[in-house]
């Protein structure tokens, strides 16, 4: 089991491999040789790469942080206020609500991408990170509000009966009982919803006409031109040094991750 578990992954890391070592290849020797490990290395990719395209690979990366932090820090308030109120307060048509928003999930996105544009282009939005980062302030993301609504649900209840008796109410239960109990369940949001607005590539294109508004993923479209021509080279290099965010990010959080991912729906 361990060697088969040991050869899937050699397959899944390996075009990851020759990507690092495409970008430390000379340009000519990119694409001569399958191995990991290059004849010669350089570093001249990441340099002329860094700042081939004005202006520079350097601001690509903050604005995508800019996004994706604000994108992280609206799921994490909105779809935990959306997620208590399924889980734990009772009001009309809660059922009926609970399942409208699960079936926006089955709405595919490029269904509603007309009327969006629409509503941003009259609200004077395009053009700027608003589109990318106010819906998440919305709760939209119908995907982490049931997994947050999951692992509430996972929570005894005696809990917030206890601090009821003591006179806390819905805001207090939220912010003193169940925010500290849903950590593992807050870290998975934040990493996924991370990972997702920085890699994502559909939103920026769309809603971005500045380069120097660019994020990552159009930062790195800019090393291919209209002829389907690129500097392979300097892409390498700046993809490899692209991943190293979201390596980062996925290794600090990877132990909350993985409990939020194995605990959400269990009782007990």
């Amino acid at each position: 089991m361990h060697g088969g578990l040991a050869l899937l992954c050699a397959g899944m890391v390996y075009p990851l491999l020759w990507m690092a070592r495409g970008s430390i290849a000379p340009e000519d020797q990119i694409f001569g040789s399958d191995s990991i490990v290059p004849s010669q290395v350089v570093l001249s990719n990441y340099v002329d790469g860094w700042g081939a395209n004005p202006p520079g690979f350097g601001r690509f990366l903050l604005n995508s942080a800019v996004v994706s932090l604000g994108a992280v820090i609206g799921n994490l308030m909105a779809c935990t206020l959306a997620a208590y109120a399924f889980a734990r307060i009772e009001f009309p048509l809660k059922r009926l609500w609970f399942a409208a928003m699960l079936a926006t999930v089955m709405v595919p996105a490029h269904a509603t991408l007309i009327p969006q544009y629409t509503i941003y282009t009259v609200l004077g939005w395009v053009d700027t990170y608003l589109p990318l980062v106010v819906p998440k302030f919305l709760a939209t993301d119908a995907f982490f509000i049931f997994l947050l609504v999951q692992f509430m649900r996972s929570i005894p209840r005696e809990l917030d009966e206890a601090a009821e008796i003591d006179g806390c109410g819905h805001f207090r239960r939220f912010v003193k009982v169940m925010l500290p109990l849903m950590t593992p369940a807050l870290a998975t949001t934040a990493v996924f919803t991370f990972i997702w607005t920085y890699e994502d590539f559909m939103g920026p294109l769309i809603y971005l006409a500045d380069v120097n508004e660019y994020t990552v993923p159009l930062g790195l479209r800019m090393f291919m031109n209209s002829m389907g021509q690129s500097s392979y080279g300097q892409l390498f290099a700046m993809t490899t040094l692209s991943l190293l965010p979201v390596f980062v990010v996925f290794m600090i959080f990877q132990r909350r991750l993985i409990e939020g991912i194995a605990t959400t729906g269990l009782k007990g």
